[in-house]
């Protein structure tokens, strides 16, 4: 059971500047909880060449206050109802905000998304995708988002739902689901990464995108032009080693393009909700799409932190590089390089990216 101290601290942890998931993570490891973590931020921002003030007491308590208020509590990293399958991601989130039934996250899950201005053949595809899907036994996962999200929520509110949003939980987005979010919530499962008040703006979707990627063994894509953040979405899924599925579309439509791309490129061609549970009964980990980036060469690199930085700024620039890249070219340990990341992260001169690449702030 974690302390409400322990967990007032994680929480402001998180909310301290340039700390992410990552280096999160990497902090509890070196220092052992929160507070520890809390009062090391300082000294290893200013060795990685910034300064450094932690979030407000204040400020996380007037969070903590407004999470009660909207009916939601928090769900951390380590806590036994984190979904299993986002727990497994580099960059899971440390810290959600929900409503609703946490236990839905450990049925067997499966991500619907689509265009927001869906043509009406594809938003009906979608409700009979969901509604069946639902109705074998899996809880289908989406963004509320207009168009293809909303439907699939619609026809899964019975069978089982989670709905992620980019806002913080207190807010509706959009106001026109209003309604339907509130149904999620009561009905299913609503989960949040940003905290309350937070409004969506557009660097907030591709987050909340790995999320319902994360969460899911397998991604559908029902219709989407080429450049979405279903086909962001759809990316994440391959990065994480899941399922990719899409739905075909003519080629003289635009918003399916996007579908038959996917498709061109190694996800898997589906027409019904019977074809996404013949590819996901059989999930063993190893998907049947090969829409994903080239492994690493290295079997993993560990979170472990060494006792002194390597120097590795020379090595960094603007464009993403992989980590181990940067520790084959050093010579140093994958410790120290891991060490010399989270100090130039917390400083703000570090930007982390997908697939374990790391570049220099832009």
């Amino acid at each position: 059971m974690l302390s409400q101290d322990e967990a007032f601290a994680r929480i402001r942890l998180l909310r301290s500047p340039n700390v992410g998931p990552v280096c999160y993570r990497q902090l509890l490891r070196r220092f052992g909880n929160a507070q520890a973590a809390l009062e090391a931020l300082p000294d290893l921002a200013w060795r990685g060449g910034g300064g450094y003030r932690v979030a407000p007491e204040g400020r996380i308590a007037d969070e903590v206050a407004a999470v009660r208020k909207s009916g939601a509590k928090y769900l951390f990293h380590d806590a036994t109802d984190y979904p299993q399958l986002l727990g497994e991601l580099d960059s899971a989130p440390p810290i959600l905000t929900f409503r609703g039934d946490a236990g839905l996250a450990a049925r067997p899950c499966v991500a619907i998304v689509g265009a927001r201005n869906a043509s009406a053949a594809a938003v009906k595809l979608a409700r009979q995708f969901a509604g069946d899907l639902a109705e074998a036994g899996y809880v289908v996962v989406s963004g509320l988002a207009r168009g293809i999200d909303g439907a699939a929520h619609q026809a899964s509110l019975s069978g089982g739902t989670i709905g992620v949003i980019a806002s913080g939980i207190d807010i509706a987005y959009p106001p026109e689901h209003t309604e339907l979010q509130e149904a999620v919530a009561s009905q299913g499962l609503l989960l949040a990464e940003q905290p309350p008040g937070t409004e969506p703006l557009a660097r907030h979707f591709p987050s909340r995108n790995r999320i319902i990627a994360g969460l899911s063994a397998g991604t559908v894509v029902v219709e989407a032009a080429p450049k979405s953040g279903s086909l962001i979405t759809a990316r994440l899924a391959g990065e994480a080693g899941r399922e990719v599925m899409a739905v075909p579309g003519s080629p003289l439509e635009p918003r399916s393009q996007g579908c038959n791309l996917l498709i061109r490129e190694g996800a898997v061609l589906v027409q019904s909700a019977a074809d996404v549970i013949e590819l996901l009964s059989s999930f063993d980990g190893t998907p049947r799409s090969h829409f994903r980036e080239d492994a690493s060469d290295f079997a993993g690199l560990p979170d472990d932190l060494g006792s002194s930085p390597a120097d590795i700024a020379g090595l960094l620039t603007v464009a993403p590089v992989a980590i181990d890249e940067l520790i084959r070219q050093s010579g140093e340990s994958a410790a120290a390089v891991q060490l010399a990341l989270l100090e130039l992260e917390l400083s703000g001169r570090l930007q982390r990216h997908a697939a374990g690449r790391v570049s220099l702030a832009s």
